[in-house]
Parts: structure tokens; sequence; C-alpha cells
């Protein structure tokens, strides 16, 4: 593991190459891949963490399985954690809660529903649901089913660690 000033250096590189004009960050193109795309059945299988399942996880989850990839992803929290009305206030779930339930939860009034609307937490259950049915705890799953994966992506060091 890089010391911690080494991992700073590194993102102030990785920060600067960003602001080059003219160099855009590219976007991956929603939806499946047209079939005129032929790619060959991915070999591998990726499983990717963080630590709600729910936000990076999912995003990569439908960004590999779109590109043909095998995928899987994971939390690792002890519970799912959604931005709340505020940062004292975190919206709490347990893991294996279907990400329609949790919309539906978030979405009572209307009041609830705009605002989990403005903050993007429908729009990431709406995504959750639409790949799987609920969030799955890495630290839960059988052992069999996390040594599946050739290639594992953490999203932050401490869920690495």
């Amino acid at each position: 593991s890089y010391p911690r000033h080494h991992h700073h250096q590194q993102q102030q590189r990785n920060n600067n190459k960003m602001n080059i004009p003219g160099l855009h960050r590219p976007s991956t193109p929603p939806g499946m891949p047209p079939p005129s795309a032929h790619r060959q059945p991915s070999k591998l299988s990726f499983g990717t963490v963080c630590s709600s399942n729910i936000n990076r996880s999912m995003e990569a989850h439908v960004v590999l399985q779109n590109a043909g990839m095998r995928v899987e992803s994971y939390g690792t929290g002890s519970q799912v954690r959604l931005p709340g009305k505020s940062a004292m206030e975190p919206q709490i779930f347990k893991f294996g809660t279907p990400y329609s339930e949790m919309y539906k939860s978030l979405a009572v009034t209307p009041e609830d529903e705009a605002f989990f609307s403005h903050n993007g937490v429908l729009q990431l259950c709406k995504r959750g649901s639409s790949v799987k049915l609920a969030p799955q705890r890495w630290q839960d799953m059988p052992s069999k089913a996390v040594q599946k994966h050739d290639v594992v992506i953490a999203f932050e060091e401490r869920i690495y660690d």
C-alpha cells in the first residue's frame, strides 16, 4: 500500500489531467451495445464493491454488464445508507431490502418524492431495481459465490482493507 502522501500526489496528478482543455471524460452510452458490436461473452467474472451497493458498485455493475461482462455487485457496510434530508439523518435500510421497497418508502408523500427525486436517490433505487432485486452484502455471501470472481473492484481503500 502506498503512503498517504503518495496517494494524494497521485490523486493531484489525476485531477490535473481532468482539467486539460479539449480533453473530456468519456461517457458510457446507456443501454446494451448494438447487435453489430459482435462481442465474445466475457470469460472473466467481475465483482464490484462499495459500501452500500447502490451507487458506485451498481454503476460499475451496469457499465460492465452492458459491455457484455459477467458481473455481480456488493456492499460492505453494516447497513445500506442513503443521503437523507440532512447529513445527520441518513436513510438506512438493511441489506436485502429490495430496491423497489426503498423507492416506495422514500416516496411516501409528494414532498418526500420531490426531495429524493431532486437529490438523485430515487434514480439510484430505480437503477438498482432494474439490475437486481436488492443490495447484497459481501461478507454475508457464501465463500463459493465470491470466490468465483476473477477480478474484484473495490471503490474505496477502506473497503479493500
